[in-house]
């Protein structure tokens, strides 16, 4: 639970937005039930009976004149409006989620932390070399590096655990600033010494029977690779299923299978000896470094945000 939730006064719950009715403590909860998927979690999440929290989102419901949820299997289904609404009280809450750490912060009395959220796969080059370009300027700073999926990332900068994110579009400009850094196609990544480091170009029918490291539905890679599989009427051979970028390099590397990835991940893995080609059909990624919205840079971010546009160029 983050510090706006847990430290939130009794009389500042009852405060409304404007004169609309809706309540803060409304909004909060309504949060917590989305990201924790469920009212029961959201609930423990808050320290609060489930009764309270289906009362409040019911009220809520009620004030703003749309529905939040709808139950199927009894489990609640967020509408897209109460994604939506989400967002914006997201960009309405990441000051108050930053109060708490900030003031952790503060106490250390070191001022000079950079932290950056990036894929994993951003460890294995860009970021050392970005790290290594900010203690030649200063052996003060302390680099804080922080890992997940996008949607993690974005949530990292969003909520101050990180001063600076590297992802690829699309972000929510109403949350977040950015600087384009570079774009991207779909490769396919695959072992030394393979069939495919003869060709020009893989494409789906060369990927038919075989071994598959697969990343999540969910990524347009596994679009253009498993998908494309099947529209030739084949059945794709997964054989490892990956949930965040760069997951896939060591079971590529062992000989398990080949992977469809983008040429800027690809290229994180140079060092390690994997090899790569484009793969059609393809996409075009566009990755930037991004910080919240509005937020006065210091040097030493401006500074970093210029040596990962130079690391990945």
């Amino acid at each position: 639970m983050n510090w706006a939730l847990r430290d939130i006064t009794s009389r500042d719950r009852v405060v409304d937005i404007d004169g609309s009715g809706v309540r803060i403590r409304q909004l909060q909860i309504l949060r917590e039930v989305m990201r924790a998927g469920s009212e029961r979690l959201a609930a423990q999440a808050l320290r609060i009976t489930q009764p309270a929290v289906s009362q409040n989102i019911k009220q809520l419901e009620e004030t703003i004149g749309f529905a939040l949820f709808r139950r199927e299997n009894n489990r609640l289904i967020p509408t897209d409006k109460a994604w939506e609404f989400l967002r914006t009280i997201d960009a309405a809450f990441a000051g108050l989620d930053r109060i708490g750490p900030a003031i952790e912060f503060l106490k250390s009395n070191d001022t000079r932390v950079i932290a950056i959220a990036a894929p994993s796969a951003f460890s294995f080059g860009t970021l050392p070399r970005v790290v290594k370009k900010i203690r030649e300027k200063s052996r003060s700073y302390t680099v804080q590096i922080k890992s997940g999926t996008y949607q993690q990332i974005a949530e990292h900068v969003l909520n101050g655990r990180a001063d600076l994110g590297i992802s690829r579009l699309p972000l929510d400009g109403r949350i977040f600033d950015w600087m384009p850094i570079g774009a991207a196609t779909n490769v396919c990544l695959f072992p030394p010494n393979h069939q495919f480091a003869s060709q020009q170009v893989v494409t789906a029918e060369d990927l038919v029977g075989e071994a598959i490291i697969d990343i999540d539905p969910q990524f347009a890679s596994h679009q253009m690779s498993v998908n494309a599989v099947r529209y030739l009427g084949a059945t794709p051979q997964i054989v490892v299923e990956y949930d965040a970028n760069g997951h896939d390099v060591g079971f590529v590397l062992a000989g398990i299978g080949v992977s469809v990835t983008n040429e800027i991940i690809a290229k994180e893995y140079s060092g390690l000896g994997a090899e790569f080609r484009p793969f059609e059909p393809g996409a075009i990624y566009h990755y930037v470094v991004f910080w919240q919205k509005e937020r006065q840079l210091s040097d030493g971010l401006r500074y970093a945000i210029e040596q990962v546009a130079i690391a990945i160029s």
